[in-house]
């Protein structure tokens, strides 16, 4: 489904990420993992055009959204890379609520104003994912007045309301304390158990190792390691080791 052939991105001349290449299939769960500062979120960026990458290729179902032909990095239309794009979800760490709207206002203004959805619909739609998120008393609320357990949950649901064939989540849970957490991971099981294609950007262990169909383990801006989560905890590589934490 989402295919990267050799990304390389730099910012100030600092190399991020050094010929990264992965792909996606769809229904996979693919948890993006390593120390801070190793790429994971540069690269999720990458793969939304929120970044443009300085060499490679990228596609999602086959359509390109960029690609190198004689050496020169080549990039799709902007109506085309619209069109792309809106197929993917992405679910940020801080949110990204609009603050003047009330959820269920978040929840379908996307879809009315840009996929052109009648509001009826919308609302009907926006009312079922906020009752999957475990949410439907909040829709009256604006985001102030929610925890960030369901601010995260809010924006996860929001996501989803525009119909993704994939779904990104950078560090989702990352400003979350533990209780919090584990309300915004149990949405994600549920997703990954509907088959929903996730790359998820993580730290937590636990969601990796229970959910996630593969492990890509980075660092220094290249791929060290991946494969399913038992090949990685049972890895001999000495980064991947030293990372889980040495003997396990």
């Amino acid at each position: 489904m989402l295919k990267a052939d050799q990304i390389y991105k730099s910012f100030d001349g600092l190399g991020v990420l050094k010929g990264i290449s992965m792909q996606i299939e769809k229904g996979e769960v693919v948890a993006l993992i390593g120390p801070s500062g190793s790429g994971k979120s540069t690269f999720l960026r990458c793969a939304n055009q929120l970044e443009r990458v300085d060499q490679g290729e990228i596609a999602l179902g086959g359509e390109k959204m960029c690609w190198m032909e004689e050496n020169t990095l080549h990039y799709a239309s902007e109506t085309t890379l619209r069109k792309i794009t809106l197929r993917m979800g992405m679910v940020f760490q801080s949110y990204h609520l609009f603050p003047h709207m009330s959820v269920l206002q978040n929840l379908i203004d996307a879809p009315v104003a840009v996929r052109k959805l009648p509001k009826k619909q919308a609302v009907e739609r926006a009312g079922a994912l906020l009752n999957k998120v475990g949410l439907s008393d909040k829709a009256k609320m604006y985001p102030f007045q929610l925890s960030g357990g369901q601010a995260q949950r809010v924006a996860i649901a929001r996501a989803l309301c525009m119909e993704p064939e994939i779904l990104c989540f950078d560090e989702p849970t990352s400003a979350l304390d533990p209780e919090l957490t584990h309300e915004v991971l149990e949405v994600m099981r549920g997703l990954a158990a509907e088959n929903m294609t996730m790359l998820v950007v993580t730290h937590e262990m636990a969601f990796a190792r229970d959910v996630a169909d593969r492990i890509v383990f980075m660092e220094d801006g290249a791929i060290v390691e991946q494969g399913t989560p038992e090949e990685l905890l049972q890895s001999e590589n000495p980064r991947t080791k030293k990372f889980f934490g040495g003997g396990r």
